[in-house]
């Protein structure tokens, strides 16, 4: 191929150099005509969101669907719970605030949280009730609601003439405990109330559901004497001789707290989760205080009248069924053949485990027996429950 001569060459080259200048003016001009297009474009695309925003103020704002919604209602309180809780004397202003304070925080749990019908459930404390800054009152100052003898057995007579049987009644003591001899006692205001008068009192209400909680010091001595059917005892020490005063109350109230002491995330609290949780958090802070442990807390709820550590040797059945929500009246919305299904299935449940706690006392053919037709039963309301609720 010939080459093209250097006249040639110098005409490519400066043919190209103006082309290429020619393309950066033409560039430039296409730029510059654009650019009030742009601008113009901007400023109406900016009128336009102002336009809208001013449009937007002045209509009304749809409802946030979230915002809007009233706020849930509350559950209403269960008409089958009792309670009775009892700040008792502290002996020293700061324990006697520490009581208080408590069985306070108590109060507002179960009545609020956990659905007790504040009128059904009865607060106790050495000063005026609920007041921890004016824990320690005169005498005469609202002593219809003092820790006294007479206060207590007022109360479980109230409870004993309200309730019906198959109604839980939750009794929680707070405070110190003693052992005089063979005697065990809960220390009040004046004269102190024995293991064996709490007993009277449960004895004069059959077929309840008891629960009752003793969180004082020398508090396993109460097992034995409350132990019965349909009873769960739990007391913050495991003998009289654990005389130390007890922390395991604050951790009882903080189980009952927010839900972490659901275990099986069921979105109800037993009170084998409350007791197991409760537990836990009063060995931990023993350990973290790098302290030696001077109460272990028990549970009794087959009757036998031993107390273990934790569900073993027949206990924790019942404590796995008796829950101290109230989500059952929820789930009913209202509609009383539910409840009433719902209620049935609370009892064959319970039933259930007690069975399984006398199974080694049984003769196998007599356990299984008894077990089917439970199981069947059970089935049987569960499925009117599903039915009910499409």
């Amino acid at each position: 191929m010939k080459t093209p001569s250097a006249r040639t060459q110098r005409f490519l080259g400066e043919f190209g150099n103006r082309l290429q200048r020619a393309f950066q003016l033409w560039t430039t001009l296409l730029i510059c005509l654009a650019l009030p297009a742009c601008a113009s474009g901007r400023s109406l695309k900016a009128d336009s969101q102002e336009t809208s925003s001013e449009q937007t103020a002045q209509q009304p704002k749809a409802p946030d669907s979230d915002k809007a919604q009233a706020p849930r209602p509350r559950a209403a309180s269960d008409p089958d719970k009792f309670a009775l809780i009892v700040a008792g004397v502290g002996g020293e202003e700061s324990y006697t605030k520490k009581f208080t304070t408590l069985a306070t925080k108590l109060n507002e749990v179960l009545t609020g949280q956990l659905n007790f019908d504040p009128q059904k459930t009865t607060l106790l404390t050495e000063g005026i009730a609920g007041d921890p800054e004016n824990a320690v009152a005169p005498p005469e100052a609202n002593a219809s609601r003092r820790s006294t003898a007479e206060e207590v057995r007022k109360a479980f007579n109230s409870i004993k003439d309200a309730s019906k049987p198959g109604n839980l009644v939750l009794i929680v003591l707070i405070g110190h405990g003693s052992v005089d001899g063979q005697q065990a006692k809960f220390n009040l205001i004046g004269p102190d109330l024995s293991a064996k008068d709490y007993a009277q009192m449960l004895s004069a209400m059959p077929g309840r559901r008891i629960v009752f909680v003793n969180c004082a010091s020398s508090s396993g001595e109460f097992v034995k004497p409350l132990s019965g059917d349909n009873r769960v005892i739990v007391t913050a020490t495991r003998s009289g001789n654990e005389q130390n005063a007890t922390i395991f109350a604050e951790h009882f109230v903080a189980a009952l707290t927010g839900g972490a002491a659901d275990a099986d995330k069921n979105g109800r609290l037993s009170v084998l989760e409350v007791f197991n949780y409760a537990t836990k958090l009063t060995a931990d802070w023993y350990k973290q205080k790098n302290r030696l442990a001077t109460e272990h807390a028990l549970i009794d709820d087959n009757g036998d009248g031993v107390g273990h550590e934790e569900a073993a040797g027949g206990d924790g059945s019942m404590a796995r069924v008796v829950y101290l929500d109230s989500k059952p009246i929820v789930e009913a919305g209202g509609d009383k053949d539910l409840a009433k299904l719902i209620a049935e299935r609370q009892r064959l449940e319970e039933a259930v485990e007690k069975l399984k706690a006398k199974k080694e006392s049984m003769k196998p053919e007599e356990y299984d027996a008894e077990l089917e037709k439970l199981l069947v039963d059970l089935a049987k309301v569960n499925q009117e429950i599903k039915t009910r609720q499409k």
